[in-house]
């Protein structure tokens, strides 16, 4: 009787084992939670090694977080890949968003100045090797609603856009935004396209009722108003 060759199933190599560690989830979440996206900061919260694929499943099964948040234990649960334990720790974490949002406003640092926007991000930026952008979103009343990294590299106007600038923005109705980056050469010298990425998104800003109070560009402990500068703000 002749023997037929035995076939082995092997499961795909999950793609947490395939990134470098500082492109994991937990790295990257522990380095700057507010550069990750949904996926990468469900998967962080999600742990094991099929991490990034449960969170995707997550997200494409109730195609938002607020319908997450809104979603009880069992139904997280029967996600593939999240189970029961997985399913309260999600539904934890997203209770705790829920309340951070609705903790009073005085609470909330408020804006007064350029000086005021610099210190919330000037320690960290300053210490960045490589150049990023970051938008500070505020209120009616100019109080910080979040900081949220959108862009990372060098700041082109080619390559910058402008669409994903205000894309936080609109998602927290926020009523106005200060964009920052960082030079890591410590020489905060605006440049052309600093100026023209600024103009772009201030006429952006007013398609969208949302207004640009200011562009900072920080390094080396120090930071520059291209508001204070008129560059890039002019009529």
């Amino acid at each position: 009787m002749q023997q037929l060759p035995l076939i082995l199933s092997i499961a795909p190599d999950p793609r947490l084992a395939r990134l470098p560690a500082p492109e994991q989830p937990s790295r990257r979440v522990a380095e700057r939670p507010s550069a990750c996206n949904r996926v990468e900061l469900l998967a962080a919260l999600i742990g094991g090694p099929n991490q990034i694929e449960t969170a995707e499943r997550l997200l494409a099964a109730f195609g938002s977080l607020r319908a997450m948040a809104s979603a009880n234990p069992d139904e997280l649960a029967a996600v593939k890949g999240v189970g029961p334990q997985t399913a309260v720790r999600v539904r934890a974490a997203l209770e705790l968003g829920v309340r951070l949002a609705g903790e009073t406003p005085e609470e909330r640092p408020a804006i007064h100045g350029p000086a005021d926007a610099a210190a919330l991000v000037l320690p960290e930026m300053s210490a960045l090797e490589q150049e990023c952008l970051r938008v500070i979103l505020l209120d009616t009343r100019n109080r910080v609603l979040d900081i949220v990294g959108v862009y990372q590299g060098s700041l082109n106007s080619a390559q910058v856009r402008v669409g994903e600038i205000f894309r936080p923005a609109i998602r927290r109705n926020a009523a106005a935004l200060i964009v920052v980056h960082n030079h890591p050469s410590t020489d905060l010298s605006p440049s052309h396209d600093d100026v023209a990425v600024t103009r772009a998104i201030l006429q952006a800003g007013e398609l969208l009722d949302i207004s640009l109070l200011d562009h900072l560009i920080v390094g080396g402990g120090r930071f520059v108003s291209l508001k204070e500068r008129n560059l890039g703000f002019s009529t």
